[in-house]
């Protein structure tokens, strides 16, 4: 069975995009999303999202399956790439359009821009060891400034759910983190029973952040959309950065503010088309 895809990236976290409104169903398993994200026998990609119909009142739903078959709550990159494909599919290129979308993490809002820029009401940040989730504090307390033991080292970290867990520390150089050997230790630390997200940042200025990341589920990427939210909300809860900051990440830049007014979190940043095609593997 031949299946139409298109592929999109966002600073370079790349996604296999799916039309899946005519099923609640995904059309592939998790086993061939493995297949498909494979860089060497495959298309290619840090995960597989469907755009299913929508549910609670969404306009559409969002799933996806990581490269190693595991199915996130939701994804940052991941959402701006798929409200690109909405737009793309309902013919509205030069237009300002909105969709309010359902995820595993909730109702998420992204709006494609005039300019091509994708901007995403991230909701409201989860701070509670419980709702993380993670045990390096009593359930009903934040995770800020926690130790952790990874790799025969101490860390200081910080812990943030946007709907997925993220465990941020803050280094002098971000550049010189081992993430291939020391990303899976976090990920797997039986602190976080659900695995998580680990981020190192560095602060280059109080409204410019660098961070790198290892992702669960799928190792090294080039951006995280939570990742960079987390992280600012993460370097506020700290004194370390100011509600809005650049992130830079090693495949661009986005744009993260944490109001005060309401407690979201807002991240702008692109998200391009970068082939279309159709896969004989199912």
């Amino acid at each position: 069975m031949s299946i139409a895809f298109s592929k999109y990236q966002g600073l370079g976290n790349d996604f296999i995009l799916i039309d899946n409104r005519h099923s609640d169903i995904p059309v592939i398993e998790p086993e061939a999303a493995i297949i498909w994200c494979d860089r060497h026998f495959g298309i290619g990609g840090d995960g597989v999202i469907f755009v299913l119909p929508g549910q609670n009142g969404a306009d559409y739903t969002m799933r996806i399956f990581n490269s190693d078959g595991s199915e996130p709550e939701m994804c940052g990159n991941g959402i701006r790439c798929m409200a690109k494909f909405i737009a793309d599919l309902e013919g509205k290129v030069d237009t300002a359009v909105t969709y309010r979308i359902h995820t595993l993490a909730g109702i998420i809002t992204p709006k494609v821009l005039l300019d091509g820029q994708v901007e995403v009401d991230m909701g409201e940040p989860r701070l509670l060891a419980a709702e993380i989730p993670t045990t390096l504090s009593a359930a009903e307390d934040k995770v800020i400034d926690r130790s952790i033991e990874v790799d025969d080292k101490t860390w200081t970290v910080t812990c943030v759910s946007m709907g997925n867990p993220h465990c941020m520390t803050f280094v002098e150089d971000a550049n010189s983190i081992p993430l291939e050997t020391i990303g899976p230790k976090f990920e797997h630390h039986p602190a976080f029973p659900q695995r998580t997200n680990t981020e190192f940042v560095q602060v280059i200025r109080p409204d410019y952040l660098k961070m790198r990341v290892w992702e669960r589920g799928a190792g090294i990427t080039l951006a995280c959309g939570t990742g960079a939210c987390a992280t600012v909300v993460a370097g506020v809860l700290t004194g370390k950065c100011d509600r809005r900051c650049t992130v830079e990440l090693p495949g661009g830049c986005l744009q993260i503010e944490w109001s005060q007014a309401d407690n979201r979190v807002y991240m702008t940043g692109p998200a391009e088309l970068v082939f279309k095609g159709e896969s004989a593997q199912a």
